[in-house]
C-alpha cells in the first residue's frame, strides 16, 4: 500500500513540474545573432547597460544634528497645536507633542540626509547606440555592467 502512495506521488511531482516548461522559442537558445545584451533579454528602447558610475559631490554639509533639532521643534509644536485646536486634554496635548517631535525630528533628519548627501553621474550605453548620463541620488543595486532601463530620467534594474 505505501509502495502504491509513493508511486502515485511521485508520479503526480513529475507531472506538475512537467507544466513548468516552456514552449519559448528562445528558451535555452545561444543568442548567437542577438543584439541585445543578454539573450534571454528582449531588445527595448529605453534600455542599456551602465558603463561607468561617477559620484559627483554635493558640497554642502551641515552640522550632523541640525535636521533632527529643527524637525523636532517643529514637529512638536504642531503636534501640540493640533491637539490644542482638537480639543485634547492638557494630557493628550503633551503626547501629542511628544509624538510630532519624534516624527519631526525623523524627517528632518532625513530631509537633511537628501539635501547634502552625494549624487552619482550613471553612465548607459543604450541598445540603439546612443549614450545618456543620467544624475540620480540613489543606485539601488546598479552597479557597473548592469543591464538597466531608464525611466521618467531614472535608472533601474531591468
Amino acid at each position: 500500500m505505501k509502495q502504491t502512495h509513493l508511486i502515485g506521488l511521485a508520479a503526480f511531482g513529475m507531472l506538475a513540474l512537467a507544466g513548468c516548461t516552456t514552449t519559448s522559442p528562445n528558451y535555452g537558445s545561444s543568442g548567437y545573432g542577438s543584439s541585445a545584451p543578454y539573450p534571454s533579454q528582449a531588445r527595448c528602447a529605453d534600455c542599456g547597460l551602465v558603463t561607468r558610475i561617477d559620484v559627483v559631490a554635493s558640497n554642502r554639509s551641515a552640522p550632523s544634528a541640525t535636521g533632527a533639532i529643527l524637525g523636532g521643534i517643529v514637529g512638536a509644536v504642531a503636534g501640540h497645536e493640533i491637539s490644542d485646536k482638537t480639543g485634547g486634554s492638557k494630557g493628550n496635548q503633551n503626547v501629542s507633542a511628544v509624538a510630532g517631535a519624534a516624527a519631526g525630528a525623523m524627517a528632518g533628519n532625513a530631509i537633511q540626509k537628501n539635501v547634502t548627501s552625494d549624487t552619482y553621474n550613471i553612465h548607459v550605453r543604450m541598445d540603439d547606440g546612443r549614450t545618456v548620463v543620467i544624475n540620480q541620488r540613489d543606485l539601488g543595486g546598479i552597479r557597473e555592467n548592469t543591464y538597466v532601463r531608464v525611466v521618467n530620467g531614472k535608472v533601474v534594474l531591468r
